[in-house]
């Protein structure tokens, strides 16, 4: 089987439908239309050959990675564009551990503190901070006061903070740290460790007396040299009745010593070019924190590149829940920023949101296209991947043949748009793969999202697709 999969099923369809066994008439389930062809989820689905089609769009990035693998220097750079099946980092983390098994890791790449947005993220990095920070994700109506850039996602604050990120996964402890920023203006400093302060001072000795049976406020008082009056004001007392088992502070002169122990940051030398300010440590690190640059308010922060200094490959992965290619085309500061990243290569998943606000495929190519141009235009030596959306269905029941005719028009465009693509639609079953992924175990609940085995297995089929395609490469290259 090859990539033609798709248009025989779509022949298929419409060859039944003019015979009058199909009814392809739209029915409306809480304002969401939905195609009730039938799909008999006994049957096991014939996969398609595993391929990436038109690898003649690739040729460049990877004769770049093969001239790393030989001089065993450099970096090579992917970043991978979606929504949320992307932001979560499952299917992206688990291609980044695999490419970098065969290729070398270069670092954790590009992270972002979704955290502080209270919404899901990479596990390979936390942050947290002890400031509040407002933010606005590329999904909603362009609103300038909140700069969204590189992640999707505009964070900004006003406040002063300090944020604390976290490396968890020791395999991507760090040398460099690039802060990008909107503008690349200067808003952050950066400190590896703190110090405390010891500030040492006196203050009014505390004296408490626990009563015991038979004592006085006299022979307290003259026990420690004050008198009954100054007992009383201490206390708050109005008579002198007193009984055993309380306490009494009593006013003294005396003072003592007192040490108060403060932690201050301590910044760091930051370097800059035109693209991001960043700090190298020749000491791999795990932890750093980002300071306030005095008379920089309000604080925006687009996103944070980690890199080691070993070659390899480093894997960017930037996803928005809920995000179509329209999201992204509307934020100029996304395109002007992604150069941060001097990608090699590109891979763009979208179209799951697209499809379930029923947009027709001709308008959804055009967004897509755009979204490719303006990737060219700012990246114009970075290759393309597009890799089809996955298969799902409406209301957990009906097939979304909408994402099938995507993946059709994505593959009959990929020589004229000179990129790549991977048939994800395909290889995860096609328009009959819900029910048997279900079976599975590897989609959700909601048959939209899958579930970590399931993204796991689309790394795996993925990686496997790159490497094939990458040793064809190797094998008929002419040197």
């Amino acid at each position: 089987m090859n990539k033609t999969i798709t248009a025989l099923l779509f022949l298929l369809l419409s060859f039944l439908q003019a015979c009058g066994q199909v009814d392809t008439g739209e029915v409306f389930i809480d304002s969401t239309a939905v195609d009730t062809v039938g799909i008999n989820d006994t049957i096991d689905v014939l996969l398609p050959d595993n391929v990436i089609t038109n690898t003649s769009a690739l040729s460049l990035f990877y004769e770049k990675l093969y001239l790393m693998e030989q001089q065993k220097a450099g970096k090579i750079n992917i970043v991978h564009i979606g929504d949320s099946h992307i932001q979560a980092d499952l299917m992206t983390n688990c291609i980044r551990k695999k490419l970098q098994e065969f290729y070398g890791n270069g670092g954790a790449g590009f992270t972002f503190p979704h955290q502080l947005v209270k919404t899901n993220g990479s596990y390979n990095t936390r942050f947290k901070s002890n400031a509040g920070w407002d933010s606005r994700r590329n999904i909603y109506p362009v609103d300038n006061s909140i700069p969204v850039g590189l992640s999707g996602i505009g964070l900004q604050t006003r406040h002063n903070f300090a944020v604390e990120l976290d490396v968890k996964d020791p395999a991507y402890a760090f040398n460099t740290l690039k802060i990008i920023t909107p503008g690349n203006r200067p808003m952050f400093d950066v400190a590896t460790t703190s110090r405390t302060i010891v500030l040492e001072s006196t203050e009014p000795k505390k004296i408490t007396h626990r009563i015991k049976n038979g004592e006085v406020l006299g022979s307290i008082a003259r026990k420690y040299g004050v008198s009954i009056a100054e007992i009383k004001r201490a206390n708050g007392m109005k008579t002198d009745r007193i009984r055993a088992g309380k306490t009494l502070k009593i006013p003294t002169d005396q003072r003592e010593s007192r040490e108060v122990r403060r932690s201050e940051f301590v910044p760091l030398s930051l370097q800059e070019d035109a693209l991001s300010h960043f700090y190298h440590s020749d000491n791999a690190l795990d932890k750093i924190y980002l300071l306030p640059n005095e008379g920089q308010s309000p604080y925006s922060l687009s996103g944070l590149v980690l890199e080691n200094d070993t070659p390899g490959v480093l894997y960017h992965s930037i996803g928005v829940n809920g995000a179509k290619a329209s999201d992204f085309n509307k934020y100029p500061l996304f395109f002007e920023q992604l150069p941060a990243l001097m990608p090699d290569l590109i891979v763009v998943s979208l179209g799951t949101n697209e499809s379930f606000d029923k947009m027709p495929a001709e308008a959804y190519i055009v967004q897509l296209n755009l979204l490719l141009a303006n990737i060219k235009k700012h990246c114009p030596e970075a290759a393309v991947i597009v890799m089809t959306p996955p298969p799902s269905q409406f209301k957990r029941k009906y097939p979304n043949t909408i994402v099938a005719s995507y993946a059709k028009e994505i593959l009959v465009q990929e020589s004229s748009k000179n990129y790549a693509t991977w048939d994800l639609f395909s290889e995860m079953g096609g328009v009959q793969g819900v029910p048997r992924n279900a079976r599975r175990g590897i989609i959700g609940g909601d048959r939209v999202h899958y579930t970590k085995d399931g993204y796991e297995k689309q790394a795996r089929l993925f990686c496997d697709a790159f490497v094939r395609a990458y040793d064809n490469f190797k094998t008929n290259r002419k040197e």
